[in-house]
């Protein structure tokens, strides 16, 4: 599961500006003046093969009592209650204040692992400005500067210490080596869409009972809920998840605290089954969730739920958006049920195991390799300025995506074009059906690169 770290401090000290950096995005919207953030604020980061999530959060006034500044403490408050590490960032600049040392106070007392970044500190990486933030009983402060990206990855290093094994990457899934996988696991199913679209009515008609609260308002789920359930002698773990909504729906807090446990579920489950509302389409929303999907590297299936509500010209309808909203997940078998009345879920559950199966399953290097040879033979990449890129060998690198290591020459010349061809051969082969396929290029070094002529 993806750790998760907080950032946490007073207004205007650069929370933003940090998360923007750790997540190498714009999502935070930063400005020179205080209390621009309010909400608490989720954001995907990666450093090498390590992924985790990030929570911006507002101003923290740990003894305010009334008013917006009474909710943005509580708003982190649950940030600091989900996350596995907090970063507690103070203004180097301006030195200590009141307020840091009330919210130092709150921080030893929530047990978790904290480290102190002193933001704003270029040039002062070895300077006593920083000697003072050692009052707040922290630690020693990490000099920082977000704005100019300074010390920003041993930052992300400490804050992630002790959460991921060490061991070689290139044979690491989801922490693991996938060639220890044991398949005779639970299958993890994950049943993800926006609220309101029976994804806990789906779960209920499968276990033949009322598991789980269904209900015809959305957000009745809160959390993701897991139920062991067996078909046909092989065991699954369902995973029923929060709807996820726009962030300009999301009102209460608790439904918030849910988020991220939703994405949670999703990084660590095997499969996803997107459920999608025939009688509203595919909206924007499906698609950043089925996005979401794609980037964990999870299998999917998509169910079109509530089939039997619409009509013929509806349905045409329906097909279009789902080409135009979700094409990048045409290896994804489309569905459509009706979870109420019990329509179409026997070819629903065959869809969902070949999708495991596809998956998990092995790719021997020689067939790798053949079929590579194949593939160049039959057409090459273009050359690349004097050099045209040389394939040499492929192996798997990984399980649940299946990952596929290049080796050769002049790879980084590749098109994105020439890899979609490489990645439709070797699915009509292998027959993947439901699960994303990753290649990997790996060019060899020149030894005499280096040495002077």
């Amino acid at each position: 599961m993806k750790p998760v770290i907080a950032l946490v401090g007073r207004p205007n000290v650069g929370k933003s500006t940090l998360f923007n950096r750790m997540t190498k995005s714009r999502d935070a919207i930063v400005a020179d003046f205080a209390g621009l953030t309010r909400d608490r604020h989720y954001g995907e980061g990666k450093l090498g093969s390590h992924e985790f999530i990030v929570i911006d959060t507002g101003g923290f006034e740990p003894e305010c009592t009334s008013g917006i500044f009474k909710e943005m403490a509580k708003q982190t408050r649950q940030a600091v209650a989900e996350a596995d590490a907090v970063i507690f960032v103070v203004d180097a600049r301006n030195g200590l204040s009141a307020q840091d040392h009330d919210i130092a106070k709150y921080l030893r007392t929530a047990n978790k692992k904290v480290l102190l970044a002193a933001n704003k500190a270029e040039g002062m990486q070895t300077g006593p400005q920083l000697a003072e933030f050692y009052e707040l009983g922290i630690g020693e402060p990490i000099p920082v500067s977000a704005a100019h990206g300074q010390g920003i990855r041993s930052l992300v290093d400490m804050s992630l210490e002790g959460f991921f094994p060490e061991e070689d990457e290139d044979d690491l899934v989801d922490g693991r080596d996938w060639r220890e996988m044991d398949l005779d696991k639970p299958i993890r199913l994950a049943v993800a869409g926006r609220p309101n679209v029976g994804k806990s009515t789906l779960i209920n008609t499968w276990l033949g009972e009322e598991r789980l609260v269904a209900f015809d308002m959305p957000g009745t789920t809160r959390d993701a809920i897991s139920v062991p359930f067996e078909r046909e002698g092989k065991r699954f773990e369902l995973i029923d998840t929060a709807g996820l909504r726009r962030k300009g729906k999301v009102f209460e807090a608790i439904e918030k605290f849910s988020v991220v446990k939703t994405l949670q579920a999703i990084s660590d489950a095997n499969v996803v089954l997107l459920l999608v509302d025939a009688t509203q389409g595919v909206t924007e929303q499906d698609a950043h969730i089925a996005g979401f999907v794609l980037e964990s590297g999870r299998a999917v299936v998509i169910a079109i739920n509530k089939w039997d509500a619409v009509d013929s010209y509806q349905r045409e309808m329906l097909q279009r958006s789902i080409e135009q909203r979700l094409a990048f997940l045409k290896f994804a078998p489309v569905l459509h049920i009706s979870a109420i009345k019990r329509q179409g879920l026997g070819p629903l559950w065959k869809a969902i195991t070949a999708a495991w199966v596809s998956a998990t399953k092995k790719l021997p290097t020689p067939v790798l390799t053949r079929l590579l040879q194949e593939a160049v033979q039959f057409q090459q990449p273009k050359l690349a300025g004097a050099y045209r890129p040389k394939l040499r060998y492929a192996h798997q690198g990984g399980q649940n995506p299946p990952i596929i290591v290049i080796h050769g020459n002049s790879l980084e010349h590749i098109s994105a074009a020439y890899q979609r061809y490489l990645e439709g051969r070797f699915r009509e082969h292998f027959k993947l059906t439901g699960t994303p396929l990753r290649i990997e290029f790996k060019s060899s070094q020149n030894p005499f690169a280096d040495k002077e002529q």
